[in-house]
């Protein structure tokens, strides 16, 4: 009886390719996101920006608001709604409040922190005001 030895990838490698989808996958909702608020007449002004307090997904505008957005995509919209921790929310809320004060240019009356949950069928739900809770 021949044995074929197969060799099977470390678990290191299954977690990096998880990984690498979820990243794909993350960007996907992101870029949907962007485009839900477009056709709600905001200008995107920021896709993944970077600060020294965190990432915000995007920063969207229109003539009356400036608005941070933070896009969770999971299995169900229901996991998505939950995936947003306290934690993340004050760390998002930090980060921006140093957007507001180092971009001037970037000022409306109104500012607010919303929160785009997508599910795995790519359906999106758009939850304004959402780190007020925070």
């Amino acid at each position: 009886m021949d044995s074929k030895i197969t060799s099977i990838p470390p678990l290191s490698y299954h977690k990096k390719q998880r990984g690498s989808q979820a990243y794909k996958t993350g960007l996907a909702a992101e870029s949907n996101a962007a485009r839900y608020f477009q056709e709600h007449g905001f200008i995107i002004l920021a896709q993944r920006r970077r600060t020294p307090c965190g990432e915000i997904d995007l920063i969207v505008a229109n003539k009356n608001y400036l608005i941070a957005v933070e896009v969770k995509q999971r299995t169900t919209l229901t996991d998505a709604r939950y995936a947003l921790s306290p934690r993340q929310g004050q760390r998002l809320l930090r980060s921006f409040h140093f957007l507001i004060e180092t971009q001037p240019q970037w000022h409306r009356p109104n500012i607010r922190f919303d929160v785009i949950i997508v599910d795995a069928a790519g359906t999106l739900r758009h939850i304004e005001d959402a780190l007020r809770l925070y």
